[in-house]
């Protein structure tokens, strides 16, 4: 299989990709798409505004458009359309640069749209807000259908995504069916956490995972002997990182291997792999808080998983896209390859034989959550059919 390519650069076609594998109309994309197909020629980086104006056209038709079920009462259109609405607008938010005109105005707006249609579409996606040392953690807690405790999951973010692609993914659903619960996070330096209380990037992410714990510990319906740990993208590092220091997790699994994204920086600087957002320089220091390109190297210094995946003594899976773009395939076998002390290693290399080669599965994400779905039902207790 391959990735959509209908522009002639790599991240305009990843933002359609995340859109298609999120629940994106192919016709709604097609018509968002075409009166900017020239605008990509330039680069990533210089069409942005035109992107958002299209894409921003498109959800005001669909929030009018729910409106209007909603004062039908229909509220399951109208929770459908709001959908799309939510994710068409955060598509266009992640991809402009950091204090661009509109972008928080587009945030806002999608975080509406998202709320609504999960009001009106009874969603079994709870907002929460998880305490930190410092602010809170915005997140979307799924329960498991019938009589607990059940096992959960916590689902964190990559460099730019947020907890409602996560839900996107479709891994919630997928664990739901399995007897697992999910609570996809807004972490320090994604989401919300970062676009409304300025909450940067902690490489050592179990200082906040460990909050995520405390809170499941605390709800009636979560086993708290049965608490698995994923991430997607840039979450292969705050996973593992969390699982190998926070020793109530019971199971890993990582969605794309980042094993030491501090090196990525270095080759990112010599223009070897891809981008995941236009702007990237501006993107990732802001992410970290950081003041410039010094400042953010060294507050990414961290980012390696050297040393810290021997400490892994739970079960573990490191799944990777064979031709993913961004992240070599090396780092995957660098964190199999390290996970000495775990008692059960997984390790998935997604083919053109079945799909989900490019970055976390862009191509086809059908078959990483599947997999990982049935690597926490195998390890978490949960059923796999």
């Amino acid at each position: 299989m391959a990735l959509f390519e209908y522009f002639p650069n790599y991240i305009w076609n990843l933002s359609v990709a995340i859109a298609l594998e999120s629940g994106g109309r192919i016709g709604e994309i097609v018509d968002m798409c075409q009166p900017i197909r020239d605008a990509a020629a330039n680069g990533s980086d210089a069409g942005t505004p035109q992107f958002m104006a299209q894409w921003v056209a498109m959800g005001d038709r669909l929030i009018g458009l729910a409106e209007e079920d909603e004062a039908a009462g229909h509220g399951y259109s109208a929770a459908t359309k709001l959908d799309r609405a939510a994710l068409y607008l955060l598509v266009a938010e992640r991809m402009q640069a950091h204090g661009s005109a509109g972008r928080r105005e587009t945030y806002a707006r999608a975080l509406d749209a998202f709320a609504r249609a999960t009001r009106l579409g009874h969603i079994s996606r709870e907002r929460v807000d998880i305490p930190l040392d410092s602010g809170t953690m915005p997140a979307l807690y799924t329960r498991a259908p019938g009589p607990g405790p059940h096992p959960v999951v916590v689902y964190c973010n990559g460099l730019d995504s947020c907890k409602e692609l996560l839900y996107w993914s479709r891994l919630p659903e997928e664990l739901a069916k399995r007897g697992i619960s999910t609570l996809c996070v807004d972490q320090p330096g994604s989401g919300e956490a970062l676009r409304l209380q300025d909450l940067p990037v902690d490489p050592h992410s179990e200082n906040w995972a460990s909050k995520a714990v405390d809170w499941l510990e605390r709800q009636g319906d979560v086993d708290g002997g049965r608490i698995g740990m994923t991430g997607i993208s840039l979450g292969g590092h705050f996973a593992p990182r969390a699982v190998a220091y926070e020793p109530r997790f019971a199971s890993g699994a990582v969605w794309g291997a980042n094993h030491n994204w501090a090196e990525v920086q270095q080759k990112r600087l010599r223009r070897e792999g891809e981008n995941p957002v236009p702007h990237y320089w501006q993107h990732v220091m802001w992410a970290f808080g950081a003041t410039d390109m010094d400042d953010f190297l060294a507050k990414s210094n961290d980012m390696t998983l050297n040393g810290v995946m021997e400490r892994i003594t739970v079960p573990f899976l490191v799944t990777h896209g064979e031709k993913d773009r961004q992240i070599s395939l090396d780092y995957a076998h660098q964190s199999r390859d390290q996970l000495v002390n775990s008692p059960r290693v997984g390790f998935k290399i997604f083919t053109a034989r079945e799909g989900g080669v490019e970055h976390v599965g862009a191509d086809n994400m059908s078959y990483g959550r599947d997999y990982i779905a049935d690597w926490f039902a195998d390890t978490l207790g949960g059923r796999a059919g």
